[in-house]
């Protein structure tokens, strides 16, 4: 005979799936922002802005997903676009 889950056992697995997934994908950005930064600091302009460029993917992605929120997307996005900027001027 199969067992019987209660709606809080079956609700407690779905959000333990949830968080691991979420930690993957903020994860990912952090990562990703560590990579914009170092290219940035080692003054590589192409590499900033490909790197940048995928940041930018990923973020958009979580903030769609509602991972993380739609503001601190745009801030995220508008420092790092300012640190790469800078390798213009």
């Amino acid at each position: 005979m199969a067992t019987k889950f209660s709606s809080a056992e079956k609700r407690h697995k779905q959000d333990e799936r949830r968080r691991v997934q979420n930690k993957q994908v903020k994860s990912s950005v952090r990562t990703a922002s560590k990579r914009v930064v170092a290219a940035a600091h080692s003054k590589d302009k192409e590499l900033a802005e490909s790197t940048l460029r995928d940041m930018i993917k990923q973020i958009d992605t979580a903030a769609r997903k509602g991972i993380i929120k739609k503001n601190a997307a745009a801030r995220k996005k508008s420092r790092m676009q300012r640190l790469v900027n800078i390798l213009s001027a």
